[in-house]
């Protein structure tokens, strides 16, 4: 099934909608993986670095919602903010993150995130599908483990586009 892209408002050109489906991550971002270098999670790690940076994450849950939008895939052109060569755990590798705002629609409420996108070129570990989009926003206590919801993002930085094959 192909999933279009869609302007839930079409007088609304700043966001493009698409539907996804949660699903299961590594637990890494989050620290529920159980075998982990990270036992806090990453998110909370980097939190306070990106905080120096300039951008201030604790609004939002120390772990990721990750969409997934098969087939469709995704791509950063401008995202608001890119972060390169971040060191930010003493025994690992610096990193790129970029990150982009998002809007989750989820049963009736919508929900400002952030797409959080570790670059994969400085990423050690943890492929991440290119149809899936790794989201942080506030937590949401009554989402199903398997949600179907809609992922609003702006075009001007983020490109969702069918592959070709």
């Amino acid at each position: 099934m192909v999933r279009d892209c869609q302007l839930l408002n079409p007088n609304d050109s700043h966001w493009i909608y698409i539907q996804g489906q949660l699903q299961a991550g590594y637990g890494v971002a989050s620290g529920r993986a159980t075998h982990s270098p990270y036992p806090q999670g990453t998110i909370a790690l980097q939190t306070p670095h990106f905080q120096k940076l300039g951008l201030d994450l604790t609004p939002y849950y120390p772990g990721t919602l990750n969409i997934s939008i098969a087939p469709a895939q995704f791509r950063l052109h401008q995202p608001q903010w890119t972060f390169p060569l971040v060191h930010w755990y003493p025994q690992s590798c610096p990193e790129t993150f970029s990150f982009a705002p998002c809007m989750v629609v989820y049963a009736d409420q919508q929900i400002s995130g952030l797409i959080y996108y570790p670059h994969p070129e400085t990423k050690p570990n943890h492929f991440q599908d290119p149809s899936t989009i790794e989201v942080l926003a506030a937590y949401i206590p009554e989402i199903e483990a398997t949600a179907t919801l809609t992922l609003g993002v702006p075009p001007q930085q983020v490109e969702i586009f069918q592959p070709t094959r």
